[in-house]
């Protein structure tokens, strides 16, 4: 028998979600993503990221929001390399996977994709730097490496 939602909890925004180390997150496309054409703008792609990159990392344990106001750094993109493949249209449904490649002592490299069904509309690849509030590149906190350690995609896995 299924437990009725809690009002509190069908507030609540949506969020993504883990299957094994690839974190994903369900999204639309409305009205005002698209240009006239009725295509994607690309520069939306990248708005849907950084939107699935920030619940990775706070569905992960990572809480920048307290890295920040406590005046340690925040992550700053350093590098990004996407492709464009195929174009998103008005109402469709999508997912952005993510997946984390690696982690170094500053940074965190994070491959992404948009996908319709199983259609690859963009891939990226974006470098994640943690940064001091002057700008600097700085160590990230050794719990937010724990935390990221068992999310690490292996030589072996299916990129």
């Amino acid at each position: 028998m299924a437990v009725p939602l809690s009002d509190q909890q069908l507030d609540a925004p949506a969020g993504g979600r883990f299957v094994g180390r690839e974190h994903r997150l369900a999204m639309r496309v409305y009205f005002e993503d698209t240009d006239l054409s009725g295509v994607v703008y690309h520069a939306n792609y990248l708005r849907w990221m950084e939107r699935a990159r920030s619940d990775m990392l706070r569905l992960a344990g990572i809480d920048q929001r307290a890295a920040h106001d406590a005046g340690e750094g925040a992550y700053a993109v350093t590098d990004l390399h996407i492709r464009y493949r195929a174009s998103a249209r008005l109402d469709d449904a999508m997912v952005v996977a993510s997946r984390l490649i690696a982690v170094r002592a500053a940074s965190c490299v994070i491959h992404q994709q948009v996908m319709r069904a199983e259609a690859i509309l963009a891939d990226a690849d974006v470098t994640a730097a943690f940064v001091a509030p002057d700008g600097r590149p700085r160590r990230q906190p050794s719990a937010w490496i724990s935390a990221f350690r068992p999310l690490i995609w292996a030589d072996d896995d299916d990129l």
